[in-house]
């Protein structure tokens, strides 16, 4: 199959590249973070969580965030909301994209969401409702798409029935998660075949993980699978909690390192995506996770 001639990148490092962070950053500064990547050219960008701050401290403060940006035209800002309070205050907030998350893995959904995968459907179904009432539109998340922490390797079945059950909800578009980034591209080609046969491709996306270094690897697999959209953290940002040593998510600068090498379009310009993540590295403290990054801060200062 060719290569899609173009790819849009979802930029998920404002949520879910800071959610595990344990600096706190303050809504001013994610706030300067949202709009640099806008700035870049990123045509969606994650802005937080409506989640609870005991568990999620660090995007207790999305509401002032999604107020605070200043929102650039043919820019999407979702927030992540787990349940009808979550919804209703992204809603107060102004949220005019919302995402909802599921599991492929019963255990996985047990312990992230404390609930199983048919009482997360119960929990999304009012939410779904609710959101195609007021205009807002819905994404879609599935975890441990290939493996779980917990159960081992995922049969691509679950998977496409998770995906399927989001779509019939009323989800524009289903975000494949590879969380913990055990993933080899032969077994996520394997996985989005099975999938693609229940999804429409053009409604599917890739989220990767790079803790074993295969993300551009994997993210090649699901472009000759004809994925044209895919999930990037700048800098790197982000973890997984439940793999020791994960790396987290894959770095938006490798990825479009690597589109840009394709000839495939992004409408992303590289040196603004890499001076934001320079700009919320420095109130981290840390080096980046990009390899691309830290080439082109090298070259810099060569």
């Amino acid at each position: 199959m060719r290569l899609p001639a173009e790819i849009r990148m979802v930029e998920v490092g404002p949520r879910d590249g800071l959610q595990n962070e344990a600096k706190s950053v303050s809504a001013a500064v994610k706030i300067a973070l949202i709009e640099k990547l806008a700035d870049a050219g990123l045509s969606v960008v994650e802005a937080g969580a409506f989640v609870s701050p005991k568990w999620v401290p660090q995007m207790a403060d999305s509401a002032a965030v999604l107020a605070g940006v200043r929102r650039k035209p043919g820019v999407s800002y979702p927030v992540l909301v787990p349940n009808m309070q979550g919804f209703e205050a992204a809603k107060a907030a102004g949220a005019e994209t919302i995402a909802i998350f599921a599991a492929a893995s019963e255990t996985f959904s047990r312990r992230n969401t404390n609930c199983s995968i048919e009482e997360s459907f119960e929990r999304f179904a009012p939410v779904a409702d609710a959101a195609k009432r007021t205009g807002i539109a819905v994404r879609g998340y599935v975890s441990c798409v290939v493996d779980c922490p917990y159960e081992g390797a995922i049969v691509p079945a679950a998977v496409a029935t998770v995906a399927r059950r989001l779509l019939d909800l009323g989800c524009y578009e289903i975000s494949l998660g590879e969380t913990i980034g055990t993933a080899t591209p032969g077994r996520v080609a394997g996985m989005l075949e099975v999938v693609g046969a229940a999804v429409p491709r053009e409604k599917l996306a890739v989220h990767l993980h790079d803790t074993y270094g295969q993300a551009l690897a994997n993210l090649m697999a699901a472009l000759e699978a004809g994925i044209a959209v895919c999930d990037s953290s700048v800098a790197g940002l982000g973890g997984c909690p439940y793999a020791k040593g994960a790396s987290g998510n894959v770095a938006s600068e490798d990825v479009l390192y690597l589109l840009d090498g394709l000839g495939i379009r992004t409408g992303v310009d590289l040196g603004k995506l890499a001076a934001a993540g320079r700009f919320i590295l420095a109130e981290l403290g840390r080096e980046p996770a990009s390899k691309v990054a830290r080439a082109l801060a090298a070259k810099a200062a060569a």
